[in-house]
């Protein structure tokens, strides 16, 4: 494994010029269709209260090793005076993006969006730690695997929960239900119905990622976009 590590890092240059560059110089985007469902999540920063319940769920459900994470959850500095001070509470995770700069950088086809279910993910067989899709990231929420040694971030569960047709693990243990998960391609699912009747946002969506987590705006705050 490590042998065809090296050897490919020796050609990488070359190889993804040709994967991620046209003739006339234009950056190829790969066009990928999801023919079943288009998953997707909200976080109410109403209704966070930054236990981080879903920090350590994700990490037991989804053997997270130490010292990394698929999932953080920022706090914001205090907001007012003792004793009505309070926080905003901020998701950082894996956007899902449908145009995802992750999956157009990766050259050999390990970061992928899973066309049945719209998650972007990684097959860490393919993954040959050239750290390419960190660097594309515009949300920063991509490691490097400290055991496995592939590319690694929240797969909402798609091969623990999900495949058990379980919510994700985040999801389930909100003791607040800050958090919706379901298909934007199902007009009766709660995540719809939610989007329909709420105000929200998408960090970073003038990049034209088109991300697939959704947001209740604390108004309480500045909402950065």
């Amino acid at each position: 494994m490590e042998h065809s590590r090296r050897k490919f890092l020796a050609g990488l240059a070359a190889t993804t010029m040709f994967a991620t560059v046209g003739v006339a110089g234009t950056t190829v985007i790969q066009t990928i269709t999801v023919d079943g469902k288009r998953y997707a999540m909200i976080h109410d920063e109403t209704l966070c209260i930054g236990c981080e319940a879903c920090v350590d769920a994700c990490r037991e459900t989804n053997n997270v090793p130490e010292g990394v994470s698929r999932l953080e959850i920022i706090r914001s500095e205090p907001r007012g005076e003792f004793p009505d001070a309070d926080y905003k509470f901020f998701r950082k995770s894996c956007q899902h993006c449908e145009d995802a700069p992750c999956v157009n950088v990766c050259p050999t086809g390990a970061s992928f969006i899973d066309t049945e279910t719209g998650i972007v993910d990684v097959d860490p067989d393919r993954c040959v730690g050239c750290m390419y899709c960190i660097a594309a990231c515009p949300y920063k929420v991509r490691y490097i695997d400290p055991v496995t040694k592939s590319a690694d971030k929240c797969d909402f569960c798609r091969k623990t929960n999900l495949a058990k047709g379980q919510l994700p693990a985040c999801v389930q243990v909100c003791p607040t239900q800050a958090l919706i998960f379901g298909d934007l391609n199902d007009p009766n699912s709660d995540i719809v119905q939610t989007l329909q009747q709420k105000t929200v946002y998408r960090y970073k969506k003038h990049l034209g990622t088109k991300p697939k987590m959704f947001r209740v705006p604390d108004l309480k705050g500045e909402i950065e976009l």
